[in-house]
């Protein structure tokens, strides 16, 4: 079962994800399971030779043949927030003291304001979540040092295949989950450093 899968029933966020806590990037649900979620870049397949298709098809191929571990592949796509990009700009403006420079700043503020308010700005993020699980309760450096010898073989795969990736921090994924489970709130009220403390305190 996907560890980001809203339930329809109407509960806390806490309640829906239903996790343990977090250790070093490590997630612990109940039950003696356990997970860790990896960043992965992308590669535009489209814009390959037919050669190079055939040979990542193989090399995909290969890296499914040889996974260590069933794995979920997670896509997110979320509109990007640009109010804090633009304010930058808007500072920088202020600060100026060459007027063509202030005019160049103007006239790029105005061309990404128009550019937003006529089409969604897109960010796509890629994610692995990689599992450990045990009949029976094991000590959690048991469970970090079998995921990591996962991870490792799953990086080795992927980088075959000319993708990079990168292991979430324990705040990096709960972000993630504060992100998925209240996007909208997410986007007026990012985590600041306060609420940090309290996730730490609730999770960490």
């Amino acid at each position: 079962m996907s560890i980001f899968q809203k339930s329809n029933r109407r509960q806390s966020s806490r309640r829906q994800i239903n996790i343990k806590g977090v250790n070093d990037g490590v997630l612990m649900l109940p039950g003696n399971e356990y997970r860790v979620v990896m960043e992965v870049s992308s590669i535009n397949f489209e814009l390959r030779s037919e050669a190079e298709q055939d040979a990542l098809l193989e090399t995909y191929q290969s890296f499914l043949n040889a996974l260590p571990c069933p794995l979920q592949i997670l896509f997110r796509v979320r509109e990007m927030d640009l109010d804090k990009y633009l304010e930058s700009f808007n500072e920088k403006q202020k600060r100026e003291t060459e007027n063509i420079y202030k005019l160049q700043i103007k006239n790029y503020s105005e061309f990404i304001k128009s550019l937003v308010s006529n089409n969604k700005i897109l960010a796509r993020s890629f994610y692995i979540v990689l599992p450990f699980s045990s009949n029976e309760s094991v000590d959690l450096e048991v469970a970090k040092e079998q995921l990591k010898l996962n991870m490792d073989i799953v990086s080795r795969g992927l980088g075959r295949l000319g993708m990079r990736t990168c292991k979430l921090s324990s705040l990096e994924i709960l972000d993630l989950f504060y992100n998925f489970y209240n996007p909208e709130q997410a986007k007026l009220q990012p985590i600041a450093n306060q609420t940090i403390q309290l996730l730490k305190k609730a999770y960490i």
